[in-house]
């Protein structure tokens, strides 16, 4: 085992490792911390060598490219394999109890194939901390074990406290009756930016651009009204089985008759473009909160990224719309991320 002293894991979508590092440069800068990244393309994940300040602000606030960030505590080298666990036990006492076991390696091709060991390994040393009491439910932080292959990789902690999941992703499965895989898109979002159950205080939204219906089923199904705009037809099954109402007009152009409680938009276009389409929406009143996609240019992601969620606030603060603002590329995204704004609070 070898000392990784402020040292800070963060994983991400393999492909967007140079984003994310310039990511941590920016926030960690303006929390007072100072470092540097480093990343390997495709890699998955980006190290965060801290060497003054503090960053553990961003577990709680989150990244908007980083799926999951933890401070590590050391690294593991050439775990002999007839006794991993032995040589990581040492570590584990120094740092136990946990509430929770989190065996995690990148989203990659290459470290997907570490999944069947690491369920082997789960199995042997679950029990083993149960019974030396480092793994208790009543512990206030959870051990992640990230491995880089079967005999090399990291350990880290986080706070319970602080919602994550293990590996960085949300596995969800899709429903035989959802019009489209889009739906997937909304619940990981709404977990990701609300948490399970029914959101409190939304039961009216409007879909635009909503054919074939993927999001306008799964608020639904939630027990939200909804109107569905496009041109496209809707599932059928929207319209006999849910609350949904379905009027055929252009995203851009439509207005409600009423403010609504969500408007929630995954039309592609510029990414200025459905911003400035939600901003109106929001500054108008037209609705409280919305959620929605912004596609992203193939170069310089963050930066565009940062910049259109300025020109949000800015623009919001100038018509005097106080609102909270979060944003994340979530798992289901590809090239886009996903903004929540909420005007209820302010």
């Amino acid at each position: 085992m070898s000392s990784s002293e402020e040292v800070f894991l963060a994983l991400c979508r393999p492909g967007f490792e140079s984003d994310l590092a310039a990511e941590l440069t920016d926030r960690c800068a303006e929390l007072g911390a100072s470092g540097y990244p480093r990343a390997t393309d495709d890699s998955g994940y980006v190290l965060w060598n801290n060497l003054q300040g503090d960053p553990d602000a961003l577990l709680e606030t989150g990244l908007i490219f980083g799926r999951s960030f933890y401070p590590l505590t050391a690294a593991f080298e050439d775990l002999p394999e007839q006794d991993r666990i032995g040589a990581l036990w040492p570590e584990l006492e120094r740092q136990g109890p946990f509430a929770e076991l989190f065996l995690e390696h990148a989203d990659t091709n290459a470290s997907r194939e570490l999944a069947r060991f690491l369920r082997g390994f789960r199995k042997a040393l679950e029990p083993r901390l149960r019974k030396a009491g480092l793994l208790r439910d009543r512990a206030d932080r959870r051990l992640h074990l990230f491995f880089e292959d079967s005999r090399n990789g990291r350990v880290g902690v986080s706070p319970l406290a602080v919602p994550l999941p293990e590996g960085g992703l949300t596995r969800l499965r899709l429903a035989p009756e959802a019009p489209s895989r889009s739906a997937l898109k909304l619940e990981e979002a709404m977990l990701r930016f609300l948490g399970r159950g029914k959101p409190p205080g939304l039961h009216t939204a409007v879909d635009l651009g909503a054919a074939p219906g993927g999001w306008s089923w799964q608020l639904a199904r939630l027990g939200i009204k909804v109107t569905g705009v496009d041109h496209g037809r809707l599932d059928p099954r929207l319209l006999d089985e849910y609350p949904v109402r379905h009027v055929s007009g252009d995203a851009f152009t439509w207005r409600p008759e009423r403010p609504v409680d969500l408007v929630v938009c995954d039309v592609v276009d510029k990414p200025a473009r459905t911003l400035a389409l939600m901003q109106k929406w929001l500054e108008q009143g037209w609705a409280r909160t919305a959620l929605f996609n912004l596609k992203l240019p193939m170069a310089r992601r963050y930066r565009e990224s940062r910049a259109l969620l300025e020109r949000l606030g800015d623009g919001l603060e100038r018509r005097q719309v106080g609102a909270m603002i979060q944003a994340a590329h979530l798992y289901h995204d590809r090239e886009e991320i996903t903004v929540w704004v909420d005007t209820r609070a302010h």
